[in-house]
């Protein structure tokens, strides 16, 4: 029996851009997923900074800006839990709901590399799955090599082979927030129906500190 591998994309998606949808499609292509499944964080326990939007609003901009890819899902699973949100634990929870016929993946970008020493059980998250580090096109693979020591060198074999090279998009949900503080327009970072939900809920509009 084939197993089915199943994409978690997590992050704060604050708001869900172009950018998020384009490599995680690109990424699901490489991988050879059969679903995504985008898992929006309460709080990443690396940040002090609460998101911008609501749990609420940031969980219906992902399911607008999915709406037209069946392979994509959203969860709110990390967001009902009371506390920061750690990989670990959500990677255990979707095996133990996907059940063993699942092979999870878990994507992070090449740029979050210098924080994995530093995330909660980050030798146990490499067994227990597949952790995909995700790298522009055009530049470097990322080096993992630095890791040999802390991780073992079959772990960063692991890593080593699950890299994916993902478009070179240059936007940043920061970029898009200050853009919409400041009056301008962001149709071309976002889809439409993320674009009208930002507005008819007036998100974003207050110019951050």
């Amino acid at each position: 029996m084939n197993r089915i591998k199943t994409v978690l994309f997590g992050g704060t998606f604050d708001p869900v851009h172009t950018g998020h949808t384009a490599v995680a499609a690109s990424a699901a292509g490489i991988i050879g997923a059969d679903k995504v499944i985008f898992v929006p964080a309460k709080q990443s326990p690396l940040k002090t900074v609460r998101p911008a939007a609501s749990d609420k609003d940031r969980l219906q901009m992902i399911a607008l800006a999915i709406a037209d890819n069946p392979k994509f899902e959203t969860s709110d699973y990390e967001l009902r839990k009371p506390g920061p949100s750690f990989t670990i634990e959500t990677v255990r929870f979707f095996k133990t709901a996907l059940g063993s016929n699942a092979e999870i993946y878990w994507l992070m970008g090449a740029d979050n590399l210098d924080e994995l020493a530093g995330w909660y059980k980050a030798a146990e998250l490499i067994d227990e799955c597949n952790l995909a580090v995700m790298y522009r096109a055009g530049f470097d693979k990322p080096d993992f090599s630095r890791f040999k020591k802390s991780l073992g060198e079959k772990r960063v074999a692991k890593l080593e082979k699950n890299v994916v090279a993902t478009p070179l998009v240059d936007v940043s949900s920061t970029e898009i927030r200050k853009k919409i503080a400041a009056g301008e327009d962001v149709s071309k970072f976002v889809c439409p129906s993320v674009k009208n939900y930002i507005s008819k809920h007036k998100l974003y509009i207050q110019q951050e500190p």
